[in-house]
């Protein structure tokens, strides 16, 4: 029965991962982009600090790794990574962004092996890097005769969101922690909040309280209680029980939901450069990936 549960739980995990970058690209007809990333985090943050503080005997950060760690996570992974991705996603599709997205694990293998070193990066899986980026190339959709706009933009500023999640996960390796992975992600999400509100402001955006109409207040809701407060618990559960490797393999699955569900709710195209794109993307991956690949395949244990 844990087999199955696992299995419900990683498509749930995809399921909300890949309908967040709808959600985001609702919200974007109502809200300024760096705002609406602020409000997602708030609304993320209340759940998870509120649950950590009602439920973990040590909630609170107490030591220099902690803060670090906050630090790492939430000036980056949170406050970079989605400043960048709200305004990215306003020149692309929701399947678009999702794609280009799926380059986290690569990116994170290639700064792993250039900061923190001991990585088996070899020749076959530098390759894969390259190929994870040419296939971000291809969605990207460049236009030689114009390619600082459209598209080319959304993935450029998306990708560099992409790098700032890969440094910041790096990082975290480097420090030790005294609290849990929950509470760490719901203080990283406060202080990555806290970031993007004053980015926003800095920027001049317009500020605006939370919209109450029905399709933006049902976006941002589902944002940043589904996407963001129960897929983080989802995450840790299933990091625990199936280590890194088959946890990440959800980024593969995240775009086909998010390209399927932009399709049939948004009317979004996908074309065909899209779909090389995303082929070549994990391509890349196996190659970089093939010696887990290998062994998790070697390890299958089917249930019944």
């Amino acid at each position: 029965m844990s087999r199955y549960r696992d299995v419900a739980l990683f498509f749930a995990l995809a399921l909300l991962w890949g309908g967040s970058f709808v959600a985001i690209e609702v919200g974007l007809d109502y809200y300024p982009p760096v705002l609406y990333a602020a409000y997602r985090f708030d609304l993320a943050a209340l759940v998870l600090v509120s649950y950590v503080l009602l439920t973990e005997s040590g909630p609170l950060p107490r030591t220099r790794g902690d803060l670090a760690a906050i630090g790492f996570s939430g000036g980056l992974s949170v406050a970079a990574n989605n400043s960048l991705l709200f305004v990215g996603q306003q020149y692309t599709t929701s399947g678009i962004a999702s794609i280009t997205y799926s380059l986290v694990p690569i990116a994170t293998a290639a700064v792993a092996a250039v900061w923190i070193g001991g990585s088996d990066l070899d020749a076959r899986g530098a390759l894969g890097v390259v190929l994870a980026f040419v296939g971000v190339g291809l969605v990207a959709q460049p236009d030689p005769a114009s390619l600082g706009g459209g598209v080319t933009i959304g993935v450029g500023l998306i990708s560099i969101g992409v790098l700032a999640v890969a440094v910041g996960s790096v990082g975290l390796r480097t420090v030790e922690t005294s609290f849990s992975s929950i509470a760490l992600t719901g203080w990283a999400m406060l202080f990555g909040g806290l970031l993007i509100h004053g980015l926003s402001l800095g920027l001049g955006e317009a500020q605006q309280p939370p919209v109450t109409a029905p399709r933006p207040l049902v976006a941002l809701a589902f944002l940043g209680l589904c996407s963001s407060a129960v897929a983080y618990t989802i995450y840790f559960t299933l990091l625990d029980r199936l280590g890194p490797f088959e946890i990440n393999l959800v980024s593969y699955v995240v775009p086909v939901v998010a390209t399927v569900t932009g399709a049939v709710l948004l009317a979004e195209p996908i074309t065909p450069l899209t779909v090389a794109g995303f082929a070549v993307i994990v391509t890349g991956f196996g190659l970089l990936k093939r010696r887990e690949i290998a062994a998790a395949a070697a390890g299958v244990r089917f249930p019944g």
